[in-house]
């Protein structure tokens, strides 16, 4: 108990202290498959997954490519509510991510524009209806009044992105992978291997309290920001010129959050089952709000909970996935700070709506803890998104079909927009003037 207090005094007294990355050596002097013990702050500690392939020295010929995208959006939030988005940039299709039946998934943008019309409160006792004059004497109705609302934020966004094809051959690309509540870099093990032997640089880290990463006893040491600042160091020590963000989950509001903060260094984003755009706020009426000596009790059943609404089979195969990835093996004070600490009212749909960066949004159909939904809102909501739905997966889609995933992701790392391309070429052939 008296540990507990001086810890607990030690994280507020050290809580507003500079952020530094700082390797820790391994007790042997060397490294260990490629994990590394980074300090992101004083007594914090976590363990990160880091290859860095041997690649040649860079060439011309690998010099960065891709297509000027012209985004520009109005974005205005009423005091009801409300969001309008007004696209007026390019808009890019997807010839990459096609349906069971062939046909191209469009990448969908939404512009949801306020009522016309104000309908009069009905009254008890309905009067009938006059008898309407002949139409000869009939008058033009007036042109329905718009109501005039005053908006309660505006945000336009008018930038130029450069959108490539990302090989694992380029020495500016680097993959960061983010793992959600309960699990660990231990997840990721398939695209791990994948992606590296591919030639691509790969970072994972386990988040506080998850893996091999310390486990302070402070609740705060759990909240959104101290997670986000935790892998604002993490990202900043390794960001390459082009990085490109695989999040699942509850690590997706991590990676939404590093592509609004560093939107010029962020490539391209990957979001599995991560939900719909809304701000974080923890449930006053979760399980996860009892005492975390009745959860330690709870944890069989949690963690037979988690497999059933995980996986959409819960055969040997997937209890030995969930094993080998060391998922859903937290102690129980941190799995309540976890869920309570899920406050970020920041992360709105207009928060969502500002992000310029390529998004893939991958979802497993017999997801029990995100429903579609919220994905195809998301859909709707981004600027650039894609949205491919893995019929045979659920939440852990990574870990139950790994080739799948692994292809999807890697076509979109390799996806240019080339019709961005075609259409500027033949506007610019149209302008030309003809020979005589």
């Amino acid at each position: 108990m008296l540990t507990t207090i001086t810890e607990s005094i030690f994280c507020c007294l050290m809580g507003k202290s500079t952020s530094v990355v700082l390797p820790l050596e391994p007790a042997d002097g060397k490294p260990s498959d490629g994990f590394e013990f980074i300090e992101v702050k004083p007594g914090r500690v976590l363990r990160v997954r880091h290859i860095l392939p041997e690649r040649l020295p860079p060439s011309e010929s690998q010099s960065e490519e891709g297509t000027n995208v012209h985004c520009k959006r109005k974005i205005t939030l009423y005091r009801n509510g409300q969001l309008v988005i007004e696209n007026q940039g390019d808009v890019l299709h997807s010839e990459i991510l096609q349906c069971q039946n062939g046909d191209l998934e469009k990448c969908s943008t939404v512009e949801v524009e306020l009522s016309d019309y104000t309908t009069a409160p009905s009254s008890p006792d309905p009067k009938p209806a006059p008898v309407p004059p002949p139409a000869d004497q009939q008058k033009p109705a007036p042109p329905p009044r718009r109501r005039h609302r005053k908006p309660k934020r505006t945000v336009s966004i008018d930038v130029e992105r450069r959108i490539g094809s990302c090989k694992g051959t380029h020495g500016d690309v680097a993959l960061f992978f983010i793992h959600g509540v309960g699990g660990s870099l231990d997840i990721w093990g398939s695209q791990l291997d994948f992606f590296s032997r591919l030639g691509y640089e790969v970072i994972a880290p386990d988040l506080a309290g998850h893996g091999a990463s310390s486990a302070p006893q402070i609740a705060a040491a759990y909240t959104f920001y101290a997670l986000a600042e935790d892998l604002r160091s993490i990202f900043k020590r390794y960001a390459r010129k082009r990085n490109i963000l695989i999040g699942h989950s509850y690590g997706v509001s991590f990676c939404t959050f590093l592509a609004h903060e560093y939107p010029e260094q962020v490539h391209k984003v990957v979001m599995i089952n991560g939900g719909g755009p809304t701000a974080l706020e923890p449930s006053l009426c979760s399980i996860f709000q009892l005492p975390a000596c009745v959860l330690h009790c709870l944890s069989p059943c949690l963690a037979w909970s988690f497999l059933k609404a995980g996986f959409a089979r819960q055969g040997a195969k997937e209890k030995q996935l969930l094993k080998e990835g060391n998922a859903f093996n937290v102690s129980p004070f941190v799995l309540r700070a976890m869920m309570s600490g899920q406050y970020w009212p920041e992360g709105d749909e207009m928060y969502h709506a500002e992000l310029t960066a390529p998004i893939l949004l991958v979802h497993g159909m017999h997801d029990k803890f995100v429903p579609i939904d919220e994905d195809q809102r998301m859909a709707e909501i981004l600027l650039f998104s894609f949205l491919k739905v893995i019929e045979e997966g659920s939440h852990m889609v990574m870990m139950e079909c790994p080739e799948t995933v692994n292809t999807l992701l890697h076509e979109f790392f390799l996806w240019e927009p080339e019709n961005c391309k075609e259409e500027k070429s033949k506007a610019e052939e149209d302008n030309k003037p003809l020979n005589k």
